[in-house]
C-alpha cells in the first residue's frame, strides 16, 4: 500500500474517532425532573455539553484542531521512524551528499502556512460570532466584589440583588438548628422565586443564595465589571468568558437552549476567597421567567434593608 493511500486512511480513522468520541464523552447531567445540570462531573475528561450556540461552535472548532494535531503529530512520527529505519548507520553505510531539494523546501514551507490558514479561518469566524452582541432580550450587570457577585437587571426598575456562596455548614451531614433555620430560609427562598415544588439538587462550593434567571432561546447580554480588584465572570455551558475590571465595562452574550441549571465560578485570582464566588444561571421558559420576575421584583425591595445581614449569614469568616 502507497504512502498516500495510508495517510488518508490514517485521516479518516482518526476524523472518524475525534468525531465519534466527542458527544460519548461529554457526560450530561440532569435533575429529577429532567432538566439540564450544567456542572462538572468526576473523571471527566472532556467539556461540557453545550448549551449555547457558542459552545457549540467552540467545540466544533476544538475538534477540527484535535484532529489537525493528531494527523501532523502521526505524520512527524512516521518520519522520524522512517528516518531511523532506513537512514541509520547499519542500513546506510553512504550517506547521500545532497544539501538542497527545491521541492522539499517549498513543501515543509507551505505546508505549515497551509495549516495555519485552515484553522485561522474558522478561528476568527467564531471570534466575530462571539463578540458580535446581537440585539439583546435581556440586560444584566454583573459586578465583582471580594467575594461575592452583585447583579442588575437593568431594564426592569432597578431589580438587584448580591449573590452569595452558600457556606459549608449548610451541606454538612448536622448542623445547628440556626444554621438548619438559615439553610431553610434561603433554600426556601430559590424555591419561592421559582415556584419549585421540591428542594433543588444542590453542590457544595456552586451554589448561591440567590441565582440569575433568564429565559430559554433568547439573547442575553451581560454587563460586566468590577469594584474592587479583577474578577472573572465565566459559565462552562456557555462557553463564555470575560474578565470583570474595575473602571471598566466588557460584555459578553449567550442564549440558553435548554431549560437547567447552570454553574461557574470566579476565573480569575482575586484574593484570600478566590475559589468561593460560584455563579449560578438559572434557565427557565418565558411565562417561568415573567413569574419570577414578579416575585422577585416584590422580594427584593423587601430585602434591600436586611442585605448586610444576610451577606454576614452566608459568608463564613475568612
Amino acid at each position: 500500500m502507497k504512502f498516500h493511500k495510508i495517510l488518508a486512511v490514517v485521516t479518516a480513522a482518526v476524523t472518524t474517532a475525534v468525531m465519534l468520541a466527542s458527544p460519548l464523552l461529554a457526560q450530561t447531567v440532569t435533575n429529577s425532573d429532567g432538566e439540564r445540570i450544567g456542572v462538572a462531573v468526576e473523571k471527566q475528561i472532556n467539556f461540557q455539553p453545550a448549551a449555547t450556540e457558542i459552545m457549540e461552535r467552540i467545540i466544533s472548532f476544538h475538534d477540527l484542531l484535535l484532529i489537525i494535531i493528531t494527523l501532523t503529530t502521526i505524520f512527524v512520527f512516521v518520519l522520524l521512524g522512517i528516518v531511523i529505519v532506513k537512514f541509520n548507520r547499519k542500513a546506510n553505510p553512504t550517506p547521500s551528499k545532497t544539501s538542497h531539494n527545491v521541492i522539499l523546501e517549498v513543501a515543509w514551507t507551505l505546508a505549515p502556512v497551509l495549516i495555519l490558514i485552515v484553522i485561522a479561518i474558522p478561528s476568527f469566524k467564531l471570534l466575530y460570532y462571539q463578540d458580535t452582541v446581537p440585539d439583546a432580550d435581556v440586560v444584566i450587570k454583573a459586578t465583582g466584589n471580594q467575594w461575592y457577585w452583585s447583579y442588575e437587571y437593568t431594564e426592569e426598575g432597578g431589580l438587584s440583588f448580591d449573590s452569595n456562596m452558600l457556606p459549608d455548614s449548610y451541606f454538612a451531614d448536622e448542623m445547628t438548628e440556626d444554621v438548619a433555620a438559615e439553610r431553610a430560609m434561603i433554600v426556601g427562598e430559590i424555591q419561592h422565586l421559582l415556584d419549585m415544588d421540591e428542594e433543588p439538587q444542590m453542590y457544595r462550593l456552586l451554589e448561591t443564595d440567590t441565582r440569575i434567571v433568564v429565559p430559554v432561546n433568547k439573547n442575553v447580554k451581560l454587563v460586566v465589571t468590577a469594584s474592587d480588584v479583577i474578577h472573572a465572570w465565566t459559565i462552562p455551558a456557555f462557553g463564555v468568558k470575560v474578565d470583570a475590571v474595575p473602571g471598566r465595562i466588557n460584555e459578553l452574550w449567550f442564549n440558553a437552549t435548554e431549560i437547567g441549571t447552570y454553574y461557574g465560578q470566579c476565573s480569575e485570582l482575586c484574593g484570600i476567597r478566590h475559589a468561593f464566588m460560584p455563579i449560578v444561571v438559572q434557565v427557565v421558559s418565558d411565562e417561568d421567567y415573567a413569574a419570577w420576575l414578579v416575585r422577585a421584583k416584590d422580594m427584593y425591595a423587601e430585602n434591600v434593608v436586611d442585605n448586610a445581614v444576610r451577606m454576614a449569614a452566608v459568608q463564613p469568616a475568612s
